[in-house]
């Protein structure tokens, strides 16, 4: 999903079972690639990072140090 040029980005604080919004926002951007994510769609983070992914294979490869 695209996200317009006046949207803000969300801050969130990820943990084991879901996220907290810190400060409101449409997205956040994937931590690997820089594709914004939405909310609605955010499904792989990592809690001792504090970095969302946009797909599962991405959040593996950045767990085995490949991005």
């Amino acid at each position: 999903m695209l996200m317009s040029s006046g949207e803000q980005a969300a801050t969130l604080l990820y943990g084991p079972n879901g996220f907290r919004v810190i400060k409101p926002g449409r997205f956040v951007t994937c931590a690997v690639t820089g594709e914004p994510i939405a909310l609605e769609e955010l499904r792989y983070w990592s809690v001792d990072r504090q970095e969302p992914y946009a797909s599962p294979e991405i959040s593996t490869r950045r767990l085995l140090g490949q991005a």
